[in-house]
C-alpha cells in the first residue's frame, strides 16, 4: 500500500552557515536505510565540510546554483541540473551564488552521519 509522508523532519546541517534540511525518507523520518531523500535550502556563502561518502548522491537543482567541488575540479550545477557523486568519492559542496540555492538530495542507501566521512 502507498505511504503518505505528509511532514519532512528538519534536521541539523554541517557547515559554516544555517542550511535547512527537509527530510522526507530516510533514517531520521521514516526509518528507512535504503534510501534518503531530502529538500535543501542553502543560503549564499554556504559551504560544508569535504566528505567521502559511503552512498551515492543524486542532486537535483530546484534553484540557484550548488558548487560540487572534487579531486577533480569544481561543477557548477544549475537550477534544473541535476549531479551524481558515487560512493566514496570525495566531494563539498557549497553555494556562493547570490540567493544561496535549493536542490533535493537522494542518497543510495540512505544518508546516515556514520557513513558520510567528513574531513576532520
Amino acid at each position: 500500500m502507498p505511504k503518505l509522508i505528509e511532514t519532512p523532519t528538519v534536521i541539523k546541517a554541517a557547515g559554516n552557515k544555517p542550511k535547512r534540511i527537509e527530510e522526507f525518507v530516510g533514517h531520521v523520518n521514516t526509518g528507512s536505510s535504503e534510501i534518503s531523500v531530502a529538500k535543501m535550502t542553502s543560503p549564499q556563502g554556504w559551504v560544508e565540510p569535504g566528505q567521502a561518502p559511503e552512498f551515492m548522491e543524486i542532486t537535483y537543482v530546484i534553484s540557484g546554483e550548488l558548487h560540487v567541488e572534487h579531486n577533480g575540479g569544481t561543477l557548477q550545477v544549475k537550477s534544473g541540473q541535476t549531479v551524481i557523486s558515487e560512493p566514496n568519492e570525495w566531494v563539498r559542496y557549497s553555494t556562493p551564488s547570490e540567493g544561496g540555492a535549493e536542490y533535493i538530495a537522494i542518497c543510495l542507501p540512505a544518508f546516515s552521519p556514520d557513513s558520510v566521512n567528513r574531513d576532520l
